[in-house]
C-alpha cells in the first residue's frame, strides 16, 4: 500500500514493530497501526510528522519516504545508502548521455509520448460523435508531427534538441486543447499552467505529475540510475533531467485519471482553494485525486508484454529495462 500523510498534525511513529499514524479529528486521537511488509512507500505533506524510529523502520524495509510541497511536487526523500551495481550502471549512463543513444532514447520515450496522447484523442473521439470533424483535423496534425519526430537524425542530441522540443510543444498544446474542448464548459481550461495553476483541471494535474515524479524517481534509483543525468533535459542545478526524460511515456498515467474526474463531474468548486493568481487543490481535492490515481496505478492492471500488470509495475520495469540495456552495452 502507499501512505499518504497530508492533514496537518498528523503524526507517524512505530508502535509493537508496526507504524502507527496517529491524527486528532472532532476532539479524538484516532489510531491506525499499519504493518510494514505491506507499506510500498509513505507520502508526507506539510504539517506532517514523523519519529526517527518510522525512518528507521522504513529503511529496514526498503521503503521511500517521499516529502511533498503543497502542489504534490516531490521536494526530498529518504532511502538506504546501498549502491549495489548502480556504479556500473551510472558509468554507462553517463556515456550514454555523450553519443548517439541519447538521440535514440529520447525517441523512444517522446515517441511513446505522442503515441499515447494521440491514442487517447482517437478513444474520445469514438466516443464524442458530434466533435468528431474537429478531433479529426486535431489528429491528423498530431499524426504528422509524431512522423517527423522518428525522422530525425543527427550524430549528437544537442544538434536537434531544440527542433524535438518545438515538435513536442506543439503536440501538446494541440493535445490539451482537445482535453479542454471536450469537458463540459465550466471545466474548460486555456492551456497548462503551473504554479500556480490557473484552474482546478491544471490544479489537479499538477498534483498528479507531482506524484508520478516521486514514483519514477524510485523506479530509477531502484534500477540503480542517475536521476539527476538525463538526455533532452540535461545539465541544470539540482535538476533531476532523467526523472524529467524518463517520465514522458508515463504522463498519460496522470492525465487520464484527472481527466476523467472532470468528465465524470466528480469535481467540485470545492476542491480547490483560490489564490491570488490561480488555485490549489485543498484537503478534499487530495483525498479525492490521491485515491483516484493510487487505484489507476497500483490496483487497475492492464495487458503489457503479454501479462497483465498494474501500471506502478510497468514504470518499474521500463526503469530495469534501460538500466540492463545500459550494462549490454558496456558488454559487447
Amino acid at each position: 500500500m502507499q501512505i499518504h500523510l497530508n492533514t496537518y498534525g498528523t503524526y507517524l511513529h512505530v508502535r509493537d514493530q508496526m507504524f502507527e499514524v496517529r491524527r486528532r479529528e472532532d476532539g479524538k486521537v484516532h489510531k491506525t497501526p499499519l504493518a510494514a511488509h505491506k507499506v510500498k512507500s509513505i507520502w508526507i505533506s506539510a504539517g506532517v510528522a514523523l519519529s526517527s524510529d518510522a525512518v528507521k523502520l522504513a529503511m529496514q524495509h526498503n521503503i521511500d519516504i517521499v516529502f511533498l510541497e503543497k502542489n504534490g511536487q516531490p521536494y526530498s526523500r529518504v532511502w538506504h545508502a546501498k549502491l549495489g551495481s548502480t556504479t556500473l550502471i551510472r558509468k554507462e549512463q553517463l556515456k550514454a548521455t555523450l553519443g548517439p543513444a541519447a538521440l535514440a532514447y529520447t525517441q523512444q520515450w517522446l515517441g511513446a509520448k505522442l503515441d499515447n496522447q494521440i491514442d487517447f484523442v482517437k478513444r474520445l473521439r469514438s466516443h464524442r460523435p458530434q466533435h468528431g470533424a474537429y478531433l479529426e483535423e486535431r489528429l491528423q496534425r498530431m499524426e504528422r508531427i509524431r512522423e517527423r519526430l522518428a525522422t530525425i537524425e543527427a550524430p549528437h542530441l544537442d544538434e536537434v534538441a531544440d527542433q524535438i522540443r518545438g515538435l513536442e510543444g506543439t503536440v501538446g498544446r494541440l493535445y490539451f486543447e482537445v482535453l479542454s474542448s471536450v469537458l463540459p464548459r465550466h471545466y474548460q481550461f486555456s492551456g497548462r499552467s503551473f504554479r500556480p495553476a490557473e484552474d482546478p483541471f491544471n490544479a489537479f494535474l499538477n498534483y498528479a505529475y507531482g506524484m508520478l515524479y516521486g514514483r519514477v524517481e524510485k523506479a530509477l534509483i531502484l534500477a540503480g540510475l542517475d536521476p539527476y543525468l538525463g538526455f533532452l533535459h540535461r545539465d541544470g542545478y539540482n535538476y533531476k533531467s532523467l526523472v524529467y526524460d524518463f517520465i514522458e511515456p508515463f504522463r498519460i498515467y496522470a492525465e487520464e485519471p484527472v481527466f476523467r474526474l472532470f468528465s465524470g463531474k466528480k469535481v467540485r468548486q470545492d476542491h480547490v482553494d483560490e489564490l491570488a493568481n490561480g488555485c490549489r487543490l485543498n484537503q478534499e481535492g487530495k483525498v479525492l485525486l490521491v485515491e483516484r490515481l493510487n487505484r489507476h496505478l497500483e490496483e487497475e492492471r492492464i495487458r503489457y508484454r503479454g501479462k497483465n500488470q498494474t501500471r506502478g509495475n510497468i514504470i518499474q520495469f521500463e526503469a530495469h529495462q534501460t538500466a540492463n540495456e545500459l550494462i549490454k552495452t558496456e558488454s559487447l
